[in-house]
């Protein structure tokens, strides 16, 4: 298999992984305060990536050069998570995902101010119907609620959020130099559980964990394990393989992947009308895959 085909298998696997965060995350959401909930899910998700990049590829010296590069990267993902969970409080978990699919548009800007990636007519035309999906997700397809700008504080919130996330893309092309994706991703992993610890420790401190429900431990795990280490890397990886705006393009398979995990979970489809939104959003990716 050709490398930028690995990288769309890579995309592929990381966006049905990212939506089951969602689904998850408005579950937990209200009951820990998300930056201490993302400080132990860094944590977690580093001993995870430091092992597998000890036994796999190990971590060379030269893995150190440039160390700022890491807590930079990791500050910027870190703000990603935090105001991801913050969102959830109050957002639900379609309209979350939907926002998320706004992020190729913008990782498309960033990766032209970064890297000077050109978006080519077909992929600015994808972008364009992606982007026209989500906001009809957004305000539930309602004209009235677009026109008045009708939409919810978790969705703003996130949105900021997804601005993080857009520019971390092209980020990761520019400062990588050479270093395995697994072994880059620990040391993100690394000093994003730095910053985060520096920043939500009075959180912290004052979380009762023990007396957590359940589901923030199921949700932890899992965002741990595949929402973090696992995407991680998948990301690191088909990063480097692919233009900025055509790995976040995979985005626009989260919405989809989002009514799948509510369904299994048991907390029913969105109205029919939402699908439209949906299914604008699948048409995007066709389009950006046809190019290849």
């Amino acid at each position: 298999m050709r490398q930028p085909m690995k990288g769309h298998a890579a995309m592929l696997a990381f966006s049905a992984l990212v939506a089951g965060s969602f689904s998850l995350g408005v579950m937990a959401a209200p009951f820990v305060d998300p930056a201490a909930l993302n400080a132990v899910r860094f944590l977690l998700a580093a001993v995870i990536v430091g092992t597998v990049a000890v036994a796999t590829t190990g971590i060379e010296r030269s893995a150190l050069r440039a160390p700022w590069r890491y807590p930079l990267l990791g500050g910027i993902f870190a703000i990603y998570f935090v105001l991801m969970f913050e969102g959830l409080k109050t957002a639900s978990a379609v309209s979350s995902a939907a926002v998320f699919t706004l992020t190729p548009v913008m990782s498309a800007v960033a990766g032209w101010f970064l890297l000077r990636q050109i978006t080519t007519v077909r992929m600015a035309a994808a972008l364009a119907v992606g982007a026209t999906g989500a906001l009809w997700v957004i305000f539930d397809g309602r004209m009235s609620a677009l026109v008045g700008m009708e939409i919810g504080r978790g969705e703003v919130v996130y949105f900021w959020g997804c601005v993080a996330h857009a520019v971390y893309t092209p980020l990761v092309a520019k400062l990588n130099r050479g270093e395995p994706p697994v072994v880059f991703t620990f040391g993100m992993l690394c000093a994003g559980f730095v910053v985060l610890t520096a920043y939500a420790w009075p959180a912290i401190l004052s979380t009762d964990w023990a007396a957590l429900p359940g589901i923030v431990w199921v949700t932890l795990a899992y965002i741990a394990v595949f929402a973090s280490a696992t995407t991680f890397v998948l990301l690191q990886f088909a990063t480097l393989h692919l233009p900025s705006a055509k790995v976040m393009a995979y985005t626009y398979l989260t919405p989809s992947w989002v009514i799948v995990w509510e369904i299994l979970l048991g907390h029913g489809a969105p109205q029919p009308l939402i699908l439209v939104g949906i299914c604008l959003t699948v048409v995007a990716l066709l389009m950006l895959l046809r190019e290849d």
